[in-house]
């Protein structure tokens, strides 16, 4: 028998896919299907949206409930909702570390305030903060309303205060949010998905 040189680079190619196929696991045998622990086990998913950008991709977040180890309220896992219309179920790396918005040691656990013309910062409850806002809101708006302007014409407005954000809403919450600051008399309102 005579060896050609392309017989032997043939018979050479062959051999070593044989030997790269074999050594990475590769096998005809049939394969069988194990059974993983459920990660999601003891948990209620809930439908949100990512907070990171404009978009607005719809997120599944798998919160533990009584049973679960973690024990109830802790986040579990999150994920892209495959049925949300935005991103189908696939998430950017900011929107696939959602979780570590809850599972973060470092984030503080209660509002943060510092009070005028001071240099540090305090914790303070909800209730307090919540309603330090809201004074603040409605104080604010009774200063700076107007019912009508330079010519006499009903404006009802205040150019006292500003609303900068919601970028994370869908349309429906939009219309919410708007509502509520048009009812407030704000003109200047702005959306961050146009910044």
């Amino acid at each position: 028998m005579s060896l050609t040189r392309r017989g032997f680079l043939q018979f050479g190619l062959g051999a070593t896919l044989a030997g790269v196929a074999s050594g990475l696991g590769f096998s005809l045998e049939k394969a069988v299907a194990k059974a993983a622990a459920f990660k999601l086990q003891w948990t209620k998913q809930t439908t949100s949206i990512c907070c990171y950008c404009a978009v607005g991709c719809g997120l599944i977040v798998s919160t533990a409930t009584e049973k679960h180890p973690a024990g109830a309220g802790k986040v579990i896992n999150v994920e892209g909702d495959p049925e949300h219309p935005i991103n189908e179920g696939s998430l950017c790396a900011k929107g696939a570390s959602m979780w570590q918005l809850t599972a973060n040691a470092q984030r503080p656990p209660k509002p943060l305030y510092r009070a005028p013309h001071a240099t540090e910062w305090k914790e303070v409850e909800w209730d307090w903060a919540l309603k330090r806002i809201a004074r603040l809101v409605k104080d604010t708006r009774d200063k700076t309303f107007q019912a009508k302007n330079a010519a006499g014409e009903v404006v009802n407005r205040t150019e006292g205060m500003a609303s900068f954000g919601s970028a994370a809403f869908d349309n429906e919450e939009c219309w919410a949010y708007q509502a509520v600051m048009r009812s407030l008399g704000l003109v200047f309102i702005e959306h961050q998905a146009r910044l």
